[in-house]
């Protein structure tokens, strides 16, 4: 049969193009849509329609799959503003921004040093920022930020799912637990607990996070100054 008679055979599939990049984004959208737990190199590659295979020329393991997503999170936070104590605010604030964009990013803040290109810039504005500050009370500065900043989402991440383990929001927590919490304060044995918890303002976390923030700022401010 001549070629032009003859059928054309049917389209066979060409390998999907791949990069790090593409990878690391459907990882990305994996874990924010159902946690770590829904990341693996198989499941990433059953995302890219790829043989898992294919992944290793990229990635080598799943803890460099991790690394590669944190610092792919990193590249939104940008920490700005005039003075060393505005660009921690937006070093905190823009974090805190990132894990409720990634909740997932809560579990893997404070592990190992993040060296990658985007946490190497993050880290540089700081440092810029810091200039004028001793060299020797540099890191312990931003150390103190990054630890307030990591407790601070990390209860967060963790009253969010607690209220969709349980289905109770704080609310109806407070609502469940209220009358053993009357009854225990009226036996007298815990004053001032009772005081704070019946008299003081109740605020929100936008609000604790803010104000438990300019605490910390105002402390280092003034040893900063000594």
């Amino acid at each position: 049969m001549l070629v032009w008679e003859r059928p054309e055979p049917p389209n066979r599939p060409v390998p999907a193009p791949l990069s790090r990049e593409r990878i690391v984004r459907s990882a990305i959208q994996l874990a924010d849509a159902d946690g770590l737990d829904a990341v693996s190199l198989r499941k990433v590659a059953t995302v890219l329609d790829v043989r898992p295979m294919r992944l290793y020329g990229y990635i080598a393991s799943k803890e460099e799959l991790l690394d590669l997503m944190v610092d792919a999170v990193h590249a939104e936070i940008r920490p700005v503003g005039d003075g060393w104590r505005e660009v921690l605010r937006s070093l905190a604030e823009t974090t805190r921004h990132a894990v409720h964009e990634h909740e997932w990013l809560a579990d893997l803040l404070g592990g190992r040093p993040q060296l990658g290109p985007h946490a190497l810039a993050t880290g540089e504005a700081v440092m810029a920022a810091l200039g004028d500050v001793d060299v020797d009370a540099v890191m312990p500065v931003v150390s103190a930020v990054n630890a307030f900043v990591i407790g601070a989402v990390r209860r967060e991440t963790a009253e969010r799912r607690a209220e969709r383990a349980t289905g109770m929001d704080e609310k109806r927590w407070q609502a469940t637990l209220g009358p053993y919490l009357v009854r225990t304060f009226a036996t007298g044995r815990f004053p001032a607990l009772a005081t704070v918890v019946r008299d003081a303002a109740h605020l929100d976390a936008d609000q604790t996070f803010q104000i438990g923030l300019g605490f910390l700022l105002d402390g280092i401010e003034a040893r900063i100054a000594r």
